[in-house]
């Protein structure tokens, strides 16, 4: 499939999909572990593939050395296979193989975390998507599904513990220091989903009887002296274990399931057969060393690597094109799992606007951009790249609108109908979609352009209300902007959930004799499917106003020309949580491109009265759940502002945001310190919703208030930070500090404070990491600031974990001091992505996306990106990962 070199990779295509010549029926391998020389022995039956193309045995390699190769019993000479590059034939092989294998490879000197690697002093394996063929010689592609028997051998001392994938069947000692290991697991699956951990590790275990009342085992292993950090991992667990039964029907298959942290780790974790490993970000948490957010973020993956178990592992996708068909459905699990462990409807509406915030700040930039793609590529040179926010978000809202469509009921028919079809076999994403359709009934062609156009579809409205005729008009026109390789766009089908608000803010009762069977519904969804439609509503008695892409029913830009008084009739009234933070957030917009654009025609500054009323009725509506006032008080991001322009000029956007809270602080000083002290949480400390709810209102309260400089404000946050009980407020406080504008002696307060923070979490890493992370981020950071932070004894490149604490956050989370005019940021980004390339090449790559629209930014300043981007794409033994990405981005 590939013969790649460094200068000019090959290009992959989802039409020149071949199926595999040979396929595998079990595999057996045998480990001698060591950390600079494993022994790696490969059993393998193969069987001849007749209904593909390809006659030769072909296997993938990397890094690897061989020692020796068997077919049938007979040592092959080198004269009976080929290698080139990373790919390995052998001709004229019989139907029927049994292909043995032995390799050596260096774990300790693996730092690219993928395949097999050292960690701390124990071995990790990461296989997705193509890291299996850096441990044997193998077949390594996600439609050659095997069952897989694996014995383990080490020094007992050294590495006591010993998994893999599946059931453990045989242990025990082998009288010379070492002890063994043999796992089996019984379904059938793909290399990338093989898993290995030995070390030193200790686990929380329970027993756990699943709705059929069968027992399972439970295991959470981690490092010694982090036993105390596991038990939010082990209930997310449970309730994921409990969600996937009541809500889908699906049962956990295997008798243990084994979750795995580690400090090194590319990922967030990797959904491996039964032994799923993590990044220790997503297990660890106690309150001392968690926020909130560790809290959710660590119940959010838990559940998503659990349900890939079923959607993912037990039916796989038939080769890297497919991602999104395991990635997009699996997230949209765990977004519905995370949802509905809120329970209440506010609580739904919190998780899905979030959702929402990071695919429009994230995901719509992608689509604007050089590495834009289709859910489903049509290409790649790097699989790895393509693990991005629009296979696994937008991916995530392109099933969403199946359920928008076909309902609840009708949605779990197709999910039923899906693993009664496919249950053990690796598919594509037309498979799923027809799975869907046949359930259901529906027509769903049309629909499979959401897989196969890339970019952001935008829909226009106009409206025409007729007094005499009581009806109201709208019509919707959709259009997509070219992406790279596709200039023509043909019409999607777009769910656009809609409601009809009168003057008093009350929903109107809907007639349409296009949706006659819903007569009198206050909610309805609209299909859009042609490039204009216009759909008439019937006995409306005055003007309404329209709520329109209800709970975000697509992902589309919504071009709506609402007036001032519209947006604040929805804000406070829409029976649509979403559509009412929706009206906030286009208020909001509206004024911060106006402040940008008057900053840089050096006009006078002001933000009108009407926005900030609007702003403290929400704030002081104890109606409303703290959580969803939160998210209408949070301005929108530099980032989604910079969306709005044509050309974007970072450092207007940050003086009109930061003018923006001042101001608001200025006007709700009274009530933000109100809601400060009506949102306490007194006593132990508890991860509930409602709890998490109310911090989250008073932290933002006091980010709010601390751009008011005095003393009693800065006081506020220093008591918060000196008697906290929690990370959650005690990091809130820290970061207000850090941010505070104020006298010289507040400023060696707020520096005495971080110093104290080091010096109390110095030994948890994952604490520190918040540490760089808040200086990366904080207003007053430039370029100088994080070569110093560099410097610092606790930072490495070589932990993703800390390179992303602190060069990711600062390159795509602090704009204005990142694209400083002179283009330090730039060469700072240059030396970093030069550097991580020859350490760990999936991680430059991802540093390498925060220059890829440079094209946005004025000319003064993409003389310095591109200088900086060619920079990279000169460096001698650039990898595939990062050249591709730079690559598109010069040719842009």
């Amino acid at each position: 499939m590939r013969n790649d070199t460094a200068s000019k990779p090959e290009t992959i295509f989802r039409k020149d999909y071949i199926a595999p010549g040979f396929w595998v029926d079990t595999v057996e391998m045998g480990f001698d572990l060591d950390l600079s020389a494993t022994h790696v022995a490969t059993r393998m039956t193969m069987r001849r593939n007749h209904d593909s193309s390809e006659k030769d045995l072909v296997l993938f390699g990397e890094s690897l050395k061989l020692l020796q190769l068997r077919m049938n019993g007979v040592n092959l000479k080198k004269s009976a296979y080929k290698i080139e590059g990373e790919t390995l034939r052998i001709a004229n092989a019989p139907d029927e193989v049994t292909l043995e294998i032995e390799t050596r490879i260096n774990p300790l000197k693996n730092t690219s975390l993928s395949g097999l690697y050292a960690s701390n002093g124990n071995f990790i394996t990461q296989c997705e998507a193509e890291g299996f063929r850096k441990i044997t010689w193998f077949p390594d592609r996600p439609d050659v599904m095997a069952k897989y028997t694996v014995m383990l051998r080490a020094d007992k001392k050294k590495f006591p513990v010993l998994l893999s994938n599946g059931n453990l069947i045989e242990e025990g000692d082998l009288g010379d220091g070492r002890h063994f290991a043999k796992w089996e697991d019984p379904f059938k699956k793909p290399s990338y989903l093989f898993a290995l951990v030995a070390g030193k590790l200790v686990c929380q275990e329970e027993n756990y009887k699943l709705k059929s009342g069968r027992e399972v085992l439970l295991q959470v292993w981690v490092e010694d002296g982090n036993l105390d950090k596991t038990q939010h991992a082990m209930d997310s667990l449970k309730n994921s274990i409990r969600w996937d039964e009541e809500r889908f029907g699906l049962e956990l298959d295997l008798d243990r399931f084994m979750i795995v942290a580690t400090g090194d780790f590319n990922m967030g974790a990797m959904e491996n057969k039964g032994l799923n490993i993590f990044n220790t970000k997503y297990v660890l948490a106690n309150p001392s060393i968690a926020t909130d957010v560790d809290y959710a973020g660590i119940e959010s993956v838990v559940g998503h690597e659990y349900f890939h178990n079923w959607t993912g592992n037990r039916v796989t996708c038939r080769d890297w094109f497919q991602l999104s068909l395991k990635e997009g459905l699996t997230v949209f699990r765990d977004q519905e799992f995370s949802a509905d462990l809120v329970g209440t409807a506010t609580g739904r509406a919190v998780k899905r606007i979030e959702d929402v915030r990071l695919l429009r700040q994230v995901q719509f930039s992608e689509d604007a951009g050089p590495m834009a793609h289709p859910v489903r590529p049509d290409s790649f040179v790097e699989i790895n790249n393509f693990y991005t926010v629009t296979i696994y978000e937008k991916g995530s809202e392109v099933v969403r609108m199946y359920y928008t469509l076909l309902g609840h009921d009708g949605f779990r028919k197709g999910m039923d109908l899906y693993f009664e079809r496919h249950d053990g076999q690796a598919v594509e994403c037309d498979d799923f979609r027809a799975a869907m359709a046949d359930s259901s009934g529906r027509d769903l062609t049309q629909f499979e352009r959401w897989y196969s156009q890339a970019g952001t579809p935008r829909v226009k409205v106009d409206a025409i209300y007729d007094a005499e005729a009581q009806t109201y008009s709208i019509t919707l026109s959709q259009s997509c902007p070219a992406t790279p390789g596709q200039t023509e766009k043909l019409p999607f089908h777009i769910p656009v959930a809609m409601g009809l608000l009168g003057a008093d803010g009350k929903d109107i009762p809907l007639h349409s004799v296009a949706y006659e069977a819903q007569a009198g519904a206050t909610s309805l969804v609209l299909e859009l499917t042609e490039a204009s439609q216009t759909f008439v509503f019937t006995g409306v008695s005055s003007k309404p106003v329209p709520s329109l892409l209800r709970n975000f029913s697509a992902p589309v830009v919504l071009e709506i020309d609402y007036s001032d008084e519209e947006l604040g009739l929805l804000l406070a009234n829409d029976s649509d949580p979403f559509n009412r933070w929706e009206a906030g957030q286009r208020l909001a917009t509206r004024r911060l491109v106006k402040l940008t654009t008057a900053v840089q025609q050096g006009e006078e500054l002001s933000l009108d009265g009407m926005f900030i009323e609007a702003l403290r009725a929400t704030l002081n509506d104890a109606s409303l759940d703290p959580a969803f006032r939160e998210l209408v008080l949070t301005l929108p991001s530099e980032a989604m502002i910079a969306e709005e322009f044509k050309v974007v000029d970072p450092q207007a956007i940050h003086t009109a945001r930061q003018f923006a809270r001042a101001t608001i602080t200025e006007h709700l000083r009274a009530d933000l310190l109100s809601a400060y002290e009506g949102h306490l949480t007194p006593g132990k400390y508890s991860p509930d919703a409602q709890s998490m709810a109310k911090r989250g209102l008073k932290n933002l309260a006091l980010s709010y208030l601390l751009e008011w400089s005095d003393e009693s404000t800065f006081e506020l946050a220093k008591t918060q930070f000196d008697d906290a009980e929690n990370m959650t407020d005690r990091l809130a406080a820290l970061t207000a500090l850090t941010n505070f504008s104020g006298t010289d002696k507040q400023a060696k307060s707020a520096a005495k404070s971080l110093k104290a923070f080091y010096k109390d979490f110095k030994k948890e890493a994952l604490v520190i990491d918040k540490w760089f992370m808040l200086q990366a981020t904080a207003r007053t950071t430039d370029v100088a600031k994080i070569r110093d932070l560099m410097e610092h004894p606790a930072f490495t490149l070589n932990n993703p974990n800390r390179a992303r604490s602190l060069t990711f956050a600062f390159c795509n989370a602090n704009p204005s001091r990142f694209h400083a005019v002179d283009g330090s940021g730039y060469a700072l980004w240059a030396e970093l992505v030069i550097a991580l390339n020859k350490l760990n090449p999936q991680v430059a790559a991802r540093l390498a996306r925060s220059m890829d629209r440079w094209k946005k930014y004025p000319e003064s300043l993409q003389v310095h990106m591109k200088a900086a981007l060619q920079k990279v794409a000169d460096t001698k033994k650039l990898s595939k990962d990062v050249l591709e990405v730079v690559s598109k981005a010069l040719a842009s």
